[in-house]
């Protein structure tokens, strides 16, 4: 029976991780099906989905995340799929949407713009965000969202509760199918 693993690890950047958490993945006889990657701040952040048919896999993951974590000094955490991965992208009965929203930074735009996401039932299947210097050097906020957008939605409902937070923030805000 296959059963799948999400491993997540949190550390000070420097090369070789990836190919450290991917070399304890293959150790374990485990088949790394999906990952992703980023540094954040001073940090590395991974995060990967991996699966085995091999019975002693956890055990394996679990023995080598912790020897990673003493000696990388990366705070790794290992969790169990009960129920195996979900359906790849959209969801049945939901359509994809690319979300992208640009303006000058400031509080509460990640979390305006999810609620409002929220509040109609889409499920963000990935976000990413950057700020950086824009023109004059005042802080630029660009923000990326793929979204799973139940085919029951209107689709000028959602536009017209995006368009609404946009305003509210003063920012550019672009929904477009993916």
């Amino acid at each position: 029976m296959r059963r799948w693993f999400i491993l997540s690890a949190i550390g000070n950047d420097r090369p070789g991780l990836a190919a450290e958490l991917a070399r304890l993945v293959l150790e374990s006889d485990a088949n790394l099906d999906d990952s992703r990657m980023t540094i954040l701040g001073s940090d590395f952040a991974m995060i990967l989905l991996c699966s085995s048919t091999n019975p002693e896999t956890a055990d394996r993951l679990a023995v080598g995340a912790k020897q990673l974590e003493r000696d990388h000094a990366l705070t790794i955490l290992l969790r169990h799929l009960e129920d195996g991965p979900r359906p790849s992208l959209p969801a049945p009965a939901h359509r994809l949407f690319r979300i992208e929203v640009a303006g000058t930074d400031k509080a509460g735009i990640v979390a305006g713009v999810c609620g409002a996401l929220a509040e109609l039932g889409v499920n963000i299947a990935e976000l990413s965000t950057r700020s950086r210097p824009g023109p004059g050097g005042a802080p630029h906020y660009e923000m990326s969202i793929l979204a799973e957008v139940p085919e029951a939605l209107d689709l000028v409902a959602l536009r017209t509760r995006l368009e609404d937070e946009a305003d509210r923030l003063v920012i550019d805000l672009l929904l477009a199918p993916a």
